[in-house]
């Protein structure tokens, strides 16, 4: 989630160091869930649990129907299903924990489960920005080379390049845990937020954490960054090709052909960069509105990504239009 779960007005909502002088390590956090919005939390959770519904019903349509429809099996729906299963899992990874929280009050949260949520929602937040790339590469060959499309996005490549993903995302996540675990946690274990982010987690250590710092600098520079300029080069490529195109029409079809990419990054970027701006700039904004801010980019990705492209693809749109019409033919 690169910088998103960022709490800027941590100390506000911590326990006071010198009444906690016997802390040690804790065995577990607490997640405070949304601070200063706590009697809310039952109605706050009625949006949560529909959209996570949603975005389970569509992420899992989207995998089924390309696993049972041949006519799919193809490079830019191979990624897709990639897309899809990225969403679910830093969705799921999250919400359920989320709603125990609003349900039940059920704030605990082990230390070592704490830090396998933190690994999950940072390397899959990664993958998707990562796939994201490879579908703008696959929109490059198919619209500037598509002659050789078959030839370059073979199999065996859209494989190479979901394992290029996977093992860069899973790597480059790997030292947020093991730094987490090394600070010593003296003060609280009151995490204000309603999931175990990074900075949100050594924020409570009692310890120089710039190392922390200086890495998730680094991660969001090397990975979002490196992203976006890949994207942006392959959509420079692309305009340049459509703009070559002899009529209105071949250049308004060709580019209809990216609409559903283009609103995909919009969906993945557009939230992560709003937040973090306002947790950089908007030191005046109340705490509950940054950590409801950062469950937009927890939710709105996984449930606007299968829609987009059950709108805007005809193989996917006529499949599922089958599927529920089926009955009645």
């Amino acid at each position: 989630m690169g910088n998103s779960l960022q709490v800027g007005h941590f100390l506000t909502y911590t326990m006071s160091y010198s009444n906690t002088t016997d802390f040690t390590n804790p065995s577990t956090f607490i997640l405070r869930g949304i601070p200063g919005l706590e009697e809310a939390h039952i109605w706050i959770s009625i949006p949560f649990c529909a959209i996570y519904s949603i975005a389970l019903l569509g992420n899992f349509s989207i995998l089924f129907i390309v696993m049972r429809e041949p006519s799919l099996h193809g490079p830019m729906f191979y990624f897709l299903c990639m897309l899809a299963v990225s969403d679910l899992v830093m969705s799921t990874s999250t919400v359920p924990k989320i709603l125990s929280i609003f349900w039940f009050n059920s704030r605990e949260i082990s230390f070592s489960a704490c830090l396998t949520q933190m690994y999950f929602v940072h390397s899959f937040s990664k993958m998707e920005s990562g796939i994201l790339v490879a579908m703008a590469f696959d929109r490059y060959v198919a619209i500037c080379n598509p002659l050789r499309y078959s030839t370059i996005l073979k199999n065996s490549v859209v494989a190479k390049i979901g394992l290029a993903v996977v093992l860069r995302s899973g790597i480059i996540t790997l030292p947020y845990p093991f730094l987490a675990r090394q600070w010593p946690y003296c003060r609280t274990n009151i995490i204000p937020h309603f999931c175990c982010g990074h900075i949100a987690v050594v924020k409570l250590a009692c310890a120089d954490i710039s190392i922390s710092s200086y890495y998730g600098l680094f991660d969001l520079l090397s990975v979002i960054g490196m992203d976006v300029f890949f994207i942006t080069v392959s959509y420079t490529l692309i305009l340049r090709a459509i703009f070559r195109l002899p009529t209105k029409d071949a250049r308004l079809k060709t580019f209809g052909t990216c609409i559903s990419h283009v609103c995909a990054i919009l969906a993945l970027y557009v939230p992560d960069f709003f937040s973090s701006l306002m947790y950089r700039f908007g030191h005046s904004v109340p705490l509950h509105f940054l950590v409801l801010f950062d469950s937009v980019y927890l939710l709105v990705p996984p449930v606007l990504h299968p829609i987009i492209y059950g709108v805007r693809t005809k193989q996917i749109r006529g499949r599922l239009l089958q599927l529920f019409t089926h009955g009645e033919t």
